[in-house]
Protein backbone atom coordinates (compact mmCIF):
# COMPACT_ATOMS: atom_id res chain seq x y z
CA UNK A 1 0.00 0.00 0.00
CA UNK A 2 1.32 3.42 -0.97
CA UNK A 3 1.22 5.98 1.79
CA UNK A 4 0.30 9.60 1.18
CA UNK A 5 3.95 10.51 1.73
CA UNK A 6 5.14 8.17 -1.02
CA UNK A 7 2.62 9.26 -3.68
CA UNK A 8 4.16 11.17 -6.56
CA UNK A 9 3.08 14.81 -6.63
CA UNK A 10 0.15 15.52 -8.94
CA UNK A 11 1.27 17.45 -12.00
CA UNK A 12 -0.20 20.95 -11.85
CA UNK A 13 -1.05 20.98 -15.57
CA UNK A 14 -3.37 17.96 -15.46
CA UNK A 15 -6.55 19.88 -14.49
CA UNK A 16 -5.83 22.37 -17.30
CA UNK A 17 -5.22 19.54 -19.76
CA UNK A 18 -8.52 17.92 -18.78
CA UNK A 19 -10.40 21.22 -19.10
CA UNK A 20 -8.85 21.85 -22.53
CA UNK A 21 -9.91 18.40 -23.73
CA UNK A 22 -13.42 18.76 -22.28
CA UNK A 23 -13.79 22.21 -23.82
CA UNK A 24 -12.71 20.98 -27.23
CA UNK A 25 -15.13 18.03 -27.01
CA UNK A 26 -18.00 20.35 -26.05
CA UNK A 27 -17.13 22.77 -28.87
CA UNK A 28 -16.82 19.99 -31.45
CA UNK A 29 -20.10 18.39 -30.40
CA UNK A 30 -21.92 21.74 -30.54
CA UNK A 31 -20.44 22.73 -33.91
CA UNK A 32 -20.69 19.27 -35.53
CA UNK A 33 -24.39 18.90 -34.73
CA UNK A 34 -25.11 22.23 -36.41
CA UNK A 35 -22.99 21.42 -39.47
CA UNK A 36 -24.87 18.15 -39.93
CA UNK A 37 -28.16 20.08 -39.89
CA UNK A 38 -26.72 22.13 -42.77
CA UNK A 39 -26.31 18.91 -44.79
CA UNK A 40 -22.54 18.47 -44.52
CA UNK A 41 -20.03 16.51 -42.50
CA UNK A 42 -17.52 18.43 -40.41
CA UNK A 43 -14.72 17.60 -42.86
CA UNK A 44 -16.82 18.67 -45.85
CA UNK A 45 -17.66 21.95 -44.14
CA UNK A 46 -14.00 22.52 -43.30
CA UNK A 47 -12.99 22.05 -46.95
CA UNK A 48 -15.79 24.25 -48.30
CA UNK A 49 -15.09 26.98 -45.74
CA UNK A 50 -11.37 26.88 -46.58
CA UNK A 51 -11.97 27.01 -50.35
CA UNK A 52 -14.56 29.80 -50.11
CA UNK A 53 -13.43 33.11 -51.64
CA UNK A 54 -10.33 31.50 -53.18
CA UNK A 55 -9.33 30.43 -56.69
CA UNK A 56 -8.80 26.92 -55.36
CA UNK A 57 -6.01 25.09 -53.56
CA UNK A 58 -3.85 22.05 -54.08
CA UNK A 59 -4.48 19.00 -51.94
CA UNK A 60 -1.29 19.83 -50.03
CA UNK A 61 -2.51 23.37 -49.29
CA UNK A 62 -5.91 22.06 -48.21
CA UNK A 63 -4.30 19.50 -45.91
CA UNK A 64 -2.22 22.28 -44.31
CA UNK A 65 -5.13 24.71 -43.87
CA UNK A 66 -7.87 22.35 -42.74
CA UNK A 67 -8.22 19.98 -39.82
CA UNK A 68 -8.65 17.11 -42.29
CA UNK A 69 -5.82 14.56 -42.42
CA UNK A 70 -4.22 13.82 -45.78
CA UNK A 71 -5.52 10.25 -45.63
CA UNK A 72 -9.09 11.44 -45.17
CA UNK A 73 -8.93 14.39 -47.56
CA UNK A 74 -9.06 12.38 -50.80
CA UNK A 75 -12.29 10.67 -49.74
CA UNK A 76 -13.80 13.99 -48.63
CA UNK A 77 -12.94 15.56 -52.01
CA UNK A 78 -14.39 12.52 -53.83
CA UNK A 79 -17.69 12.88 -51.94
CA UNK A 80 -17.80 16.65 -52.53
CA UNK A 81 -17.21 16.00 -56.25
CA UNK A 82 -20.13 13.55 -56.30
CA UNK A 83 -22.27 16.28 -54.71
CA UNK A 84 -21.06 18.65 -57.48
CA UNK A 85 -19.59 21.05 -54.90
CA UNK A 86 -15.92 20.87 -56.00
CA UNK A 87 -13.92 19.81 -59.03
CA UNK A 88 -10.30 18.94 -59.69
CA UNK A 89 -8.44 21.20 -62.10
CA UNK A 90 -5.05 20.21 -63.53
CA UNK A 91 -2.27 22.66 -62.66
CA UNK A 92 -0.65 23.60 -65.97
CA UNK A 93 2.82 24.05 -64.46
CA UNK A 94 2.67 20.59 -62.82
CA UNK A 95 0.31 18.18 -64.56
CA UNK A 96 0.68 15.70 -61.66
CA UNK A 97 -0.98 18.22 -59.33
CA UNK A 98 -4.59 19.31 -59.04
CA UNK A 99 -6.29 22.41 -57.76
CA UNK A 100 -9.47 21.73 -55.83
CA UNK A 101 -11.98 24.42 -56.78
CA UNK A 102 -15.53 25.11 -55.66
CA UNK A 103 -18.13 24.65 -58.41
CA UNK A 104 -20.86 27.29 -58.76
CA UNK A 105 -22.99 25.00 -56.55
CA UNK A 106 -20.11 24.83 -54.07
CA UNK A 107 -19.87 28.63 -54.02
CA UNK A 108 -23.61 28.81 -53.33
CA UNK A 109 -23.20 26.27 -50.52
CA UNK A 110 -20.34 28.32 -49.04
CA UNK A 111 -22.34 31.56 -49.30
CA UNK A 112 -25.29 29.88 -47.59
CA UNK A 113 -23.74 27.78 -44.80
CA UNK A 114 -20.64 29.73 -43.75
CA UNK A 115 -22.43 32.86 -42.42
CA UNK A 116 -25.12 30.73 -40.76
CA UNK A 117 -22.56 28.61 -38.94
CA UNK A 118 -20.43 31.58 -37.89
CA UNK A 119 -23.55 33.29 -36.48
CA UNK A 120 -24.42 30.07 -34.63
CA UNK A 121 -20.95 29.93 -33.01
CA UNK A 122 -20.91 33.67 -32.35
CA UNK A 123 -23.86 33.31 -29.95
CA UNK A 124 -21.70 31.18 -27.64
CA UNK A 125 -18.48 33.15 -27.99
CA UNK A 126 -20.37 36.34 -27.15
CA UNK A 127 -21.07 34.90 -23.70
CA UNK A 128 -17.50 36.01 -22.93
CA UNK A 129 -16.32 39.62 -22.79
CA UNK A 130 -14.03 40.79 -25.60
CA UNK A 131 -11.16 41.07 -23.11
CA UNK A 132 -11.74 37.46 -22.00
CA UNK A 133 -11.76 36.28 -25.62
CA UNK A 134 -8.48 38.07 -26.28
CA UNK A 135 -6.86 36.63 -23.15
CA UNK A 136 -8.07 33.17 -24.10
CA UNK A 137 -6.69 33.58 -27.64
CA UNK A 138 -3.30 34.70 -26.34
CA UNK A 139 -3.07 31.88 -23.81
CA UNK A 140 -4.12 29.23 -26.33
CA UNK A 141 -1.53 30.55 -28.81
CA UNK A 142 1.14 30.34 -26.11
CA UNK A 143 0.14 26.77 -25.31
CA UNK A 144 0.14 25.80 -29.01
CA UNK A 145 3.58 27.38 -29.43
CA UNK A 146 4.87 25.37 -26.47
CA UNK A 147 3.89 22.17 -28.28
CA UNK A 148 5.16 23.28 -31.68
CA UNK A 149 8.63 24.33 -30.52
Amino acid sequence: MVSEQNKPPKASFIPTMRELAATYQAFASYADAHIRKLGLTTCQFDVIATLGNTQGMTMTELAEKTLVTKGTLTGVIDRLERKNLVYRQVVESDRRSFLIVLTPEGEKMFDRVFPIHIAYLKERFELLDPSELELLRVLLARLRNAFES
